[in-house]
């Protein structure tokens, strides 16, 4: 059940554990029983004793733990050296060659396709 915070006019405010299905409804205080209205004090929380990075670790170590996968496997996922995408290199510049009847030939592309 979650806590909630309540406000009584005259002890004050204070905390009550509630079911869900009334956590819009006054609770009665626990000093003067008088009916007080719920109120916003305090931001949400969750109660964790762990760090960030110790819950995003958890959280990576169960998404992994059906089949978690070997050093080859985690290799074979990464771009091998000197690809395009990842190094500064610039990609070869495709060049047509003309024929004498003004004709179009491409050498490093596929042969059987046809340009605009």
């Amino acid at each position: 059940m979650p806590v909630y915070e309540y406000m009584c006019e005259d002890c004050g405010s204070f905390t009550a554990m509630r079911p869900m299905s009334v956590y819009d409804k006054p609770c009665e205080c626990p000093d003067c029983d008088r009916l007080a209205p719920r109120v916003l004090l305090t931001a949400p929380h969750f109660a964790t004793g762990m760090s960030r990075e110790a819950r995003i670790a958890h959280a990576t170590n169960e998404k992994n733990q059906h089949a978690p996968s070997t050093l080859a496997e985690f290799k074979a996922k990464q771009h091998p050296s000197g690809c395009s995408c990842c190094s500064n290199r610039a990609l070869p510049k495709r060049k047509t060659a003309r024929g004498k009847d003004g004709s179009k030939s491409f050498p490093t592309s596929r042969p059987w396709m046809i340009s605009h």
